[in-house]
Parts: C-alpha cells; sequence; structure tokens
C-alpha cells in the first residue's frame, strides 16, 4: 500500500470540501479550488480528515493512490495558507518594477522592458528591484509562473547573470584561460 496514498489529510476549520465521484471541490479563506480526481480513485470525509482510496491494487491505481492524495492536501494547504515562490535577479542594470499586484516590468539586459502579466488567481510583489515574490492558492499555477519568468533570462554558468529561484546554486564554469 502506497505509504503517502494511506496518510490521512487533516482539514482544518473553516475548509469546507465537496465530493462527488470523480471530483472534489475545496473551499477555504483564500479561495476555492476544484479538481478532478484521476483514475478511479475515491475520497471518504470523516470529521475533519480526508482519506484517498483505491478500488484495487493494480499497478496504475497504486501510482494515482499517493499522487491523488498529495493534489489534494496541496489543495487543502493552498485554500488555508497559500504558495509563494521567490525569484531573485542577478546582473548589473537587471530589476524588476510593480505596475500593480497582476502585472511586473523585468529589465533584463534586452533592448526592451519585458512585462509579464498575472494569470488568474496569481499575484505578484516587488518588496527589491532584486526580487519577484509570486504568490497564489494552487501550488502548480504559482510554480508554473514562476518557472516562466525564470526562463525569460536563465542564469547562465560564466557570470551567473539572471533570473533564478531563492536559494539556488548556479554552478560557475571557468572562463577562456589566458595565456
Amino acid at each position: 500500500m502506497s505509504r503517502i496514498g494511506k496518510s490521512p489529510i487533516a482539514l482544518p476549520s473553516g475548509v469546507e470540501v465537496r465530493i462527488t465521484p470523480g471530483h472534489v471541490v475545496v473551499k477555504g479563506p483564500q479561495g476555492t479550488l476544484e479538481r478532478d480526481l484521476p483514475g478511479e480513485m475515491t475520497l471518504r470525509q470523516e470529521d475533519s480528515i480526508l482519506l484517498v482510496e483505491r478500488p484495487n491494487d493494480e499497478r496504475e491505481n497504486r501510482a494515482l493512490h499517493g499522487l491523488t492524495r498529495s493534489l489534494v492536501a496541496n489543495m487543502v494547504t493552498g485554500v488555508t495558507a497559500g504558495y509563494q515562490k521567490e525569484l531573485e535577479i542577478v546582473g548589473v542594470g537587471y530589476r524588476a518594477t510593480s505596475r500593480g499586484p497582476d502585472q511586473i516590468d523585468l529589465a533584463l539586459g534586452f533592448s526592451h522592458p519585458v512585462v509579464v502579466n498575472a494569470p488568474e488567481g496569481i499575484s505578484f510583489e516587488v518588496p527589491a528591484p532584486t526580487r519577484i515574490v509570486v504568490k497564489g492558492i494552487d501550488k502548480e499555477k504559482v510554480g508554473q509562473v514562476a518557472a516562466d519568468i525564470r526562463k525569460i533570462r536563465k542564469p547562465e554558468p560564466y557570470k551567473g547573470k539572471g533570473v533564478r529561484y531563492s536559494g539556488e546554486v548556479v554552478r560557475r564554469k571557468a572562463g577562456k584561460a589566458a595565456k
């Protein structure tokens, strides 16, 4: 049995869960998330605990058991606390400026500023010109938006310039050797 799949999901106070066959809706103080359940997985609610059950021990269902539990647990965490990813900008003249909570301007060494619009449910914060915080309740969306921003100018291995995740270590290469 899946060790992740069999562990229960605790529901904090203020979180409502509606379960229909193949679909789950989680509502909390931060907002509402909904998702179709993969495969033939079923959810069962007992008091303030959610349990994910699989129909049999076939290989595909064993693989989906832990995945389903993690997806639903991420939804519960998202509607209670939310998620955030921090990005750092490294490079001379590289900076970010905020144009409100749903748009940022990036100066990343191109001949033009790059404007990034936040999709629905995502907001941006720029606490410093070299830091960007991506916030939202959907863990997948937050991670994808942060990855898309990083993709605009990835950290390069010679000087380390570019956009990187906070705490990311960029392995540096030696430059051209002088004669």
